[in-house]
């Protein structure tokens, strides 16, 4: 287990992954949310977004929760990601991790959102809501 002990920001809005066929490119408010990407691969388009905003129709997976590890991280850290995940692992609890330039994501599903935040702070991590610890760590 990881030793790193790390402040995340958890946020309550409602987030969607949602596929498209190959080169499709979303025609709905895909930019909204406290997460929106779109990643593109020869296989498929993925759009991260506020869960309300996909249209009845697009394949869908949500209703998802974010959280944000505080940030930026250096691209040298190492077991970020393992310290956090393992003991969602052992939970049963399963994920979504996306990386921005300065920090990386975890999406897990809205009911065990909860119950995340309860692993992680038996694991010594700081998890509070995001708009108490907007602009980064305390």
């Amino acid at each position: 287990m990881s030793e790193l002990r790390l402040h995340l920001m958890q946020y309550e809005e409602d987030i969607a992954v949602a596929r498209l066929e190959p080169g499709e490119s979303p025609h709905w408010n895909w930019r909204s949310g406290p997460l929106q990407s779109v990643t593109a691969t020869n296989s498929e388009t993925s759009v991260i977004c506020a869960y309300a905003e996909v249209p009845t129709g697009v394949t869908v997976q949500g209703p998802l929760r974010g959280f944000e590890i505080a940030g930026p991280l250096d691209f040298s850290m190492v077991g970020v990601m393992s310290g956090l995940l393992e003991p969602l692992a052992r939970k049963a609890i399963a994920i979504l991790a996306i990386s921005t330039y300065d920090t990386d994501w975890i999406l897990v599903r809205a009911d065990q959102a909860e119950e995340a935040a309860v692993v992680w702070r038996r694991y010594g991590h700081t998890v509070m809501p995001a708009r108490l610890s907007a602009g980064g760590a305390p």
